[in-house]
């Protein structure tokens, strides 16, 4: 049996997001490459005391692949273009159509120790649905998208405006500084990669054909001996 999961807008966001993390990321560690190391405040130069002295990053994990600083800012500021505009279209045709509303939104009951102690369970045994609703999202899939939809990529945005010289230096002042943008924009792209690596491996472990082809075309396939409502 199949059920409809995914939405039209929900399919089309997910695939322009990924394209744009997946340029933004290894662009973004190019641009680390020409200064690494971390600052907060105003300013940061190689003689001021760094929080964090971040590796170089090797090629295979940049773009560009070799040393080139205005070919990784040309290609990361046209996708935080991308990124940014798709999000708010995302959002906007979100709440119009009550998906937020009603498919991440957290209920009380979902709270209380019982429930989050059955959905650790259930990931742990390799559950990722609930079979009386294959459409609703769990706990964690709520909590999860909740941070990367309304806190980690309006960080990534907000610090990286931030970071234009040409933007408004109010955007700074924000963040506490500068460099202080600087790094929580680089803590923010290291949790977005962590959740990245962490979808990646739950979609491999809960059926990678079924997923990808949910994200698709809409559909998903309940697995044999589970009901549907």
């Amino acid at each position: 049996m199949q059920v409809y999961r995914h939405r039209l807008i929900t399919r089309i966001w997910h695939w322009i997001n990924a394209l744009a993390v997946l340029v933004m990321i290894p662009s973004g560690l190019m641009i680390f490459n020409a200064h690494p190391r971390l600052y907060w405040g105003n300013y940061g130069a190689n003689f001021d005391q760094a929080w964090l002295k971040l590796p170089q990053w090797p090629g295979w994990l940049t773009l560009p692949s070799t040393y080139d600083l205005a070919g990784a800012r040309h290609w990361h500021l046209f996708f935080a273009l991308v990124l940014a505009f798709s999000l708010l279209v995302y959002l906007l045709w979100s709440l119009a159509n009550r998906h937020l509303q009603r498919d991440l939104r957290i209920r009380r009951a979902e709270l209380n120790a019982a429930h989050v102690v059955g959905d650790l369970e259930a990931h742990w045994q390799m559950r990722f649905h609930d079979p009386a609703d294959p459409r609703a999202y769990n706990l964690f899939q709520k909590l999860s998208y909740a941070l990367v939809l309304f806190v980690l990529l309006p960080l990534l945005i907000l610090t990286g405006l931030a970071l234009a010289p040409a933007m408004w230096p109010w955007i700074a002042d924000m963040f506490g500084g500068r460099q202080s943008a600087r790094s929580l924009h680089f803590i923010a792209m290291a949790l977005t990669s962590g959740f990245v690596v962490v979808h990646l491996t739950l979609v491999i472990l809960a059926g990678p054909i079924n997923e990808v082809r949910s994200m698709i075309t809409g559909w998903w396939k309940l697995p044999e001996g589970e009901p549907a409502e």
